[in-house]
């Protein structure tokens, strides 16, 4: 029995990220909002529990993150993640991760789970 393939479309990140504001004042910015966002969701969903942790890991991948981001400042530190999801818009922040991870998983077999307890 043989399974039937299904193609699926990239759905990048960078895209949906575009989506959310960044809360920054203009003369703070020594990173990307793109790039804080990227790096801490790769982080996080490779194990990392900390904002030290976050930074670790991006420094740990720096070299493969600079194909696709600016990095134009290397590698942001991990009270920079701190401070910059202290004042972002968590609700539009989940918003847009939700759609992303809903656009990757559209044509598979996977299917949500909550494991908080939430529908």
């Amino acid at each position: 029995m043989s399974k039937k393939v299904v193609k699926i479309e990239p759905e990048f990140l960078v895209d949906f990220l575009q989506g959310v504001k960044d809360p920054r004042i203009d003369r703070t910015k020594k990173h990307e909002l793109i790039d804080i966002l990227v790096i801490a969701i790769c982080a996080v969903i490779c194990g990392a529990k900390s904002w030290v942790e976050i930074e670790d890991f991006g420094e740990a991948k720096q070299e493969w993150f600079s194909i696709y981001l600016n990095l134009e400042n290397g590698i942001p530190s991990h009270d920079t993640f701190r401070r910059l999801f202290m004042i972002l818009d968590p609700e539009k922040f989940l918003e847009v991760f939700i759609k992303w991870v809903a656009a990757v998983t559209k044509n598979t077999d996977l299917k949500q789970i909550c494991v908080d307890g939430k529908r």
